[in-house]
């Protein structure tokens, strides 16, 4: 048990579960509940697929491919930037696509990003193949259960002010995106140096 709690507490601060829950709902803004749902279902499968898939043959792929993480970052980044400014300047849906915003950026990189994913390489070497597995998948759940409540958070707020939450998550979005893109360069130029 111990064990895996080592494994666990890394990725679920790397994952951010209580962070994410504003930025789902403000991402979600307008849909229906079913559509909610079904979103949920969708990042919860895409985060856990991606994860799961990513410890088992993350660092083969990387390495066919010529990926660094750095590069990953940067792409994530890129990604959370652009759909913040589409937002912020209007130039978004207010109903986002189904098939895209459950997986990206939902599921990938705001649940499972670089950072989940590096603490996945992490935890396998110390802690093995199967605490890893159960880390990442019990984080995945917690997830799930506070997407599943999000619309108690805009009830409480209301429409006006979820609207301006909204706008203030996507700002922060931005940055987010700003600062992986950023990390993602500095793991980039720490490569050349070694």
């Amino acid at each position: 048990m111990n064990e895996l709690l080592l494994a666990f507490i890394p990725i679920f601060f790397a994952m951010d579960p209580v962070g994410l829950l504003p930025i789902f709902a403000g991402l979600t803004q307008g849909l229906s509940a079913d559509s909610k749902r079904r979103i949920i279902g969708q990042s919860l499968i895409t985060a856990t697929a991606v994860a799961v898939g990513f410890i088992f043959l993350g660092r083969f792929i990387f390495h066919v491919l010529g990926i660094g993480m750095g590069d990953f970052m940067v792409a994530g980044g890129v990604i959370l930037f652009i759909l913040s400014m589409q937002d912020l300047t209007g130039h978004r849906s207010t109903s986002p696509s189904l098939d895209d915003v459950g997986a990206v950026p939902i599921g990938t990189p705001l649940i499972v990003g670089p950072a989940v994913l590096t603490m996945c390489l992490i935890s396998m070497n110390e802690h093995g193949l199967g605490l890893t597995l159960a880390a990442v998948l019990l984080n995945v759940l917690i997830v799930g259960i506070l997407f599943i409540f999000a619309d108690f958070f805009i009830n409480f707020v209301g429409p006006s002010g979820s609207r301006a939450i909204s706008k203030v998550l996507s700002l922060l979005l931005a940055a987010i995106g700003v600062m992986m893109v950023r990390r993602g360069i500095i793991e980039i130029i720490s490569t050349f140096r070694v």
